[in-house]
C-alpha cells in the first residue's frame, strides 16, 4: 500500500479534511514523492528494486542500465513536480522480460470555479464539457462523486514539458486517462490522478487497453487518509 501526505491542511477547523490518501500498488510500481523524499526514494529504487534488467542486456552493461534509468527517473519526477505533482508512480521491475512504458501522477488541481460552485456542480459542468475525441464520466470514489476522462494524444498533441514521461513518450502518441477528484471537506481544493502510456505502439490495442484496466483497478482502491 502506498500512502502520501497532500502537504496543506485546511483552514477550517470546525471540520477535520483528509491528511493524505492512499493507494494499493500492483507489483512492481513503486510512489516516488515529489514535494519531500525525492533523492531518497530515488536512490531505493534504484538499489533496492532494480536488480533485474531486461533480457538482451549483458551483466557487464547492469550498472550502466541503472544509472540511465536513474536519469530518466529524474528528469520524470521533475517534469511531474514542475506540473504540481505529489507523487510520481511508476514500474520499475519488468514484466516478461520488459519494461512497461506507463506512468500516473497525483498532482493538486486548481479550479477556479471551485470557490463559487458545488463540487458536484463542477464534476457535472466538466462532465457535460467533455473531451474532444475522448469520453467523460463522473464516477463514484472513495464514496463521493469524481470525474474520469479517457482520450488518446496525437503526435501533434503532446507536449514533452507536460508528460509525465516526456522524455520517454515523446514520440509515440499516448493513452491518457485523468481522475478529477474533490477533498472532502475542503471545497476549494481538488487533487488528479493522471496516467499516460504508450502502450505497445497503438494507443487503441488489446495490450494498451489492459494497461488502462490495470490503473483504473489502481485508482478503484483509493482511499482518504485522515491520520
Amino acid at each position: 500500500m502506498s500512502t502520501s501526505d497532500t502537504e496543506k491542511q485546511s483552514p477550517r477547523a470546525e471540520v477535520a479534511a483528509p491528511r493524505g490518501y492512499e493507494l494499493i500498488l500492483p507489483p512492481g510500481w513503486v510512489r516516488i514523492p515529489l514535494r519531500e523524499g525525492t533523492k531518497e526514494a530515488l536512490e531505493r529504487i534504484l538499489f533496492s528494486h532494480m536488480e533485474q534488467v531486461p533480457e538482451g542486456i549483458p551483466r557487464d552493461d547492469a550498472m550502466r542500465f541503472r544509472l540511465d534509468m536513474r536519469r530518466q527517473l529524474e528528469r520524470q519526477a521533475r517534469a511531474a513536480k514542475r506540473n504540481g505533482g505529489l507523487d510520481l508512480y511508476l514500474p520499475v521491475l519488468p514484466r516478461g522480460g520488459i519494461f512497461l512504458m506507463a506512468s500516473f501522477i497525483v498532482a493538486e488541481l486548481p479550479l477556479g470555479q471551485a470557490n463559487v460552485m458545488s463540487q458536484q456542480a463542477v464534476i457535472s459542468e466538466l462532465v457535460n464539457e467533455g473531451v474532444p475525441g475522448g469520453t467523460a464520466t463522473e464516477v463514484d470514489l472513495a464514496g463521493a462523486p469524481a470525474l474520469r476522462r479517457a482520450y488518446g494524444s496525437t503526435l501533434e498533441e503532446e507536449k514533452p514539458s507536460s508528460a509525465p514521461e516526456a522524455e520517454q513518450q515523446a514520440a509515440l502518441p499516448t493513452r491518457r486517462v485523468d481522475y478529477v477528484i474533490p477533498v472532502p471537506d475542503d471545497p476549494g481544493r481538488w487533487i488528479s490522478i493522471n496516467f499516460s502510456t504508450p502502450g505497445d505502439g497503438d494507443i487503441d490495442s488489446e495490450f494498451t487497453g489492459v494497461l488502462v484496466e490495470l490503473f483504473d483497478a489502481v485508482v478503484s482502491t483509493f482511499k482518504w487518509r485522515y491520520e
